[in-house]
């Protein structure tokens, strides 16, 4: 079953992604940048790729090297519940807003 949320709760997770939205990388490169084994980094991007945020493919000119790409598509989920969020803050702010309107000044 598929959890964004989970995916992208780790920071290392989401350096990835972040890193892979600007520019397909190779594992290799990937590696390279983090300070972790390259096994370490293949289990991060497992959990990105179970999860529909990156897409592992062999490269056509050398079949030992494989791509990462990201698919942000998967992170809508993400989107919608921050929308939602605002949503419901924004109408308890309002109403803040409007109580401290109404109430009389003296009062505290």
């Amino acid at each position: 079953m598929s959890d964004v949320f989970k995916a992208i709760a780790d920071p290392t997770r989401r350096k990835i992604l972040l890193m892979l939205a600007e520019h397909p990388e190779s594992i290799n490169v990937i590696s390279d940048k983090f300070q972790m084994s390259r096994p370490a980094v293949s289990k991060h991007l497992k959990i990105l790729t179970d999860n529909d945020l990156v897409k592992i493919e062999t490269d056509l000119n050398d079949g030992r090297q494989r791509n990462c790409y990201a698919q942000l598509e998967a992170l809508a989920e993400v989107s919608e519940f921050l929308s939602e969020l605002e949503r419901f803050w924004e109408g308890k702010l309002d109403g803040l807003g409007s109580y401290l309107k109404r109430k009389p000044k003296n009062m505290g």
